[in-house]
C-alpha cells in the first residue's frame, strides 16, 4: 500500500508511472504490504486462474524469491517504474514487514522509482530475458 499520496502519468520511463503529489523527504516510508488490502497469490493460486488474469497479476505483481508467491498491491503501486539508480528502495537494516522508504528527497511532479532486481525474482521475465510463457522466476 502507498504510504504518501500519488498519481498516475504518462512517464519518460516506461508507459505510465507514479508521481509524487507533494515533497517527499528522505527516509519517508513509501510502501509497505498491508493485507486486507494487498494480496499475495501463491503460485499454485496464480497457476489456477485463467489467462488474461495470469498475464495481469503477473504483470502488475512482484514476484518473492522465498516461496516464488506474486504480491499485488491493492493501489497505483504497480505503476512505479524501474531505475538502475531508484529514489525509493529498502534501507539497509530492513526488517519484515518490508516497508519501503525515500532513499532521498523526492519532490512534487517527481517519478516514484525503485529497482526491480533488488526484490523482484521475475526480472528477466519482467525485462524481456526469457519467453511470455516461462515459468515465474525463471532465469
Amino acid at each position: 500500500m502507498m504510504l504518501v499520496p500519488t498519481r498516475v502519468a504518462s512517464s519518460g520511463i516506461h508507459g505510465n508511472g507514479l508521481f509524487a503529489v507533494e515533497p517527499v523527504p528522505k527516509g519517508t516510508p513509501i510502501w509497505r504490504f498491508v493485507a486486507g488490502f494487498d494480496r499475495q497469490f501463491t503460485p499454485a493460486e496464480w497457476m489456477a486462474l485463467p489467462e488474461p488474469a495470469r498475464s495481469d497479476l503477473r504483470h502488475f505483481s512482484f514476484v518473492c524469491a522465498a516461496d516464488f508467491s506474486l504480491i499485488r498491491s491493492g493501489d497505483n503501486a504497480c505503476f512505479m517504474n524501474h531505475s538502475p539508480s531508484p529514489n525509493t528502495g529498502c534501507p539497509p537494516d530492513a526488517t519484515v514487514p518490508i516497508t519501503t522508504v525515500a532513499l532521498c528527497d523526492i519532490g512534487v511532479g517527481e517519478e516514484l522509482t525503485c529497482d526491480y532486481r533488488a526484490f523482484d525474482a521475475d526480472i528477466a521475465w519482467k525485462f524481456g530475458r526469457v519467453a511470455r510463457n516461462a515459468p515465474l522466476g525463471a532465469a
